[in-house]
């Protein structure tokens, strides 16, 4: 994007000190311009030199959007297919990419209508491993609108229905890849997860999802919220098939994405999966059931099924971590200001940070974010309204004191997982809630967006590794438990969540 770059004129000027309570003469105004003509010329610089880019390494057409007919569940947002390498681990696999990562050709709509028109000029690195692997990208699956909801009834292209119940939501955000998966259209599914959004849909429509320990798997390439959650992982119908394509994902990605400053490095998680527990402690949270909003059939299938880990070889005992109740508020105000720069100006952060950088996304979303401030979600809206008015009043006190809280919050799981190792709780406190309406409120639409995330979020924000895996149906619908692990222990979240499976083999 190339264009003519002056120096500000004495309006701008004015009007830029203005905004930062600034009096200044006309003498001021004119000096100040002369201060910037140098820092324009750098600008003019950089704005003349090719920028590096990600690599796009297999042929491919953008594919087209199915209709209803070829949609049942209104979970596909584009249909392509894209041949990887002629072997590798994922080798006839059919994966299906969250339409939040970009695929390089492919029309992106990040379940905004904002967004709409979009079609990205890179490969997402995760995109380029998949590809490597052998497998073959057969689609984008709808998310939620700017991935903002747990729920599956906010996208700008409709309500993506479970599978189990098309009455029912599929979950959010990565909505249409948990549905396309129980639908047996694909094999796996590269989801995201920066509240929930890989572990909701799997507890809402009965698949496994692991978000990894923060930092395992680059994110390159993918439209943030707020860079101290952001995960993507993956989402598949076994643990079995989570270790697979986890393997293929994890890694370090060169220093283009500033989360993975870390040190983890990935494992051979297949070799985990050793078909039992033996020698695993599971500590079953007492704060993750009976929560407010909490379904009495959801806890009481969940104890079940943490009491049948017993069957594995694991030992099971109940233990407290007042600090989950909690928990969420404080990584909801944590990421406040991330989230603001990204709905904003798609920074996602606060200040520009070392990485690569979608430029082709920046350059759109700077055209569109104005004229289409009003097609934003209903959560959206609420999130950049109160957020500017917090930063207004108080400045980033409260967003920086969360930040500074997260860590007594991690240090509050990491004690117990020093005298357990794993953490269990329901994933979500309730089964899929049903689609509203078309013609519902927005006042529907935001009360069901977000009431899912308390056990799913904090995880997020602590960057301990946490996975979903069915653990049985009630009234017609799944129901999720989740597993958390020590901090770079996936292996042994992915062995549990296995040898859980093999009880039902």
């Amino acid at each position: 994007m190339s264009q003519r770059i002056t120096v500000p004129n004495a309006d701008e000027i004015r009007q830029t000190a203005e905004s930062l309570n600034l009096k200044l003469s006309d003498h001021e105004v004119e000096m100040f311009g002369a201060f910037m003509e140098p820092m324009v010329a750098d600008y003019q610089m950089v704005d003349a030199i090719d920028a590096p880019s990600l690599p796009v390494n297999y042929p491919r057409e953008a594919g087209y959007r199915p209709d209803a007919n070829e949609n049942t569940h209104n979970a596909w947002y584009y249909k392509s297919e894209i041949k990887g390498a002629a072997s590798g681990k994922l080798a006839g696999k059919r994966v299906v990419i969250k339409d939040n990562v970009s695929v390089a050709g492919v029309p992106m709509m990040n379940g905004a209508k904002v967004w709409e028109g979009f079609t990205p000029s890179e490969d997402a690195t995760v995109v380029t491993r998949v590809l490597d692997a052998g497998a073959t990208i057969v689609g984008k699956a709808v998310c939620e609108n700017f991935c903002f909801s747990g729920g599956s009834h906010t996208s700008a292209t409709g309500p993506v229905r479970n599978p189990h119940n098309s009455a029912h939501m599929a979950g959010g955000s990565s909505s249409g890849c948990a549905a396309l998966l129980v639908a047996g259209e694909c094999d796996l599914a590269v989801g995201g997860d920066q509240g929930g959004s890989v572990r909701m849909p799997s507890s809402f429509s009965g698949t496994c999802g692991i978000k990894p320990s923060y930092g395992l798997v680059p994110y390159t390439g993918a439209f943030p919220i707020e860079r101290s959650v952001d995960h993507l992982g993956p989402m598949a119908m076994t643990t079995a098939d989570c270790a697979l394509l986890l393997e293929v994902m994890a890694g370090y990605d060169h220093g283009l994405d500033p989360r993975q400053d870390t040190g983890l490095r990935p494992k051979p998680y297949q070799d985990a999966l050793t078909g039992d527990a033996k020698g695993l402690r599971i500590g079953v949270v007492r704060e993750g059931f009976g929560t407010p909003g909490s379904e009495p059939d959801v806890d009481e299938l969940v104890i079940k099924a943490s009491q049948r880990f017993t069957d594995t070889g694991a030992e099971v005992a109940e233990i407290s971590v007042p600090a989950h109740t909690t928990a969420t508020s404080i990584m909801l105000v944590s990421m406040l200001e991330g989230t603001l720069a990204t709905f904003n100006e798609f920074s996602g952060a606060g200040a520009i940070a070392k990485g690569h950088f979608q430029l082709d996304a920046i350059s759109f979303y700077e055209k569109v974010r104005k004229e289409r401030a009003d097609d934003l979600p209903v959560t959206v809206k609420t999130v950049l309204l109160f957020a500017l008015a917090m930063r207004n009043r108080y400045g980033i006190y409260y967003s920086a004191k969360a930040q500074n809280l997260i860590r007594q919050v991690r240090a509050s799981y990491d004690e117990a997982l020093a005298s357990c190792d794993l953490l269990l709780m329901p994933t979500t406190v309730m089964k899929a809630l049903k689609i509203p309406a078309p013609d519902a409120p927005q006042e529907e639409i935001m009360a069901n967006a977000l009431p899912m995330i308390g056990n799913t979020a904090p995880f997020d924000a602590t960057g301990h590794p946490s996975m979903s895996l069915p653990a049985g149906f009630s009234q017609g619908l799944p129901v999720g438990m989740m597993l958390t692990g020590r901090y770079g222990e996936d292996d042994v979240v992915l062995r549990a969540g296995h040898a859980f499976e093999q009880l039902s083999q």
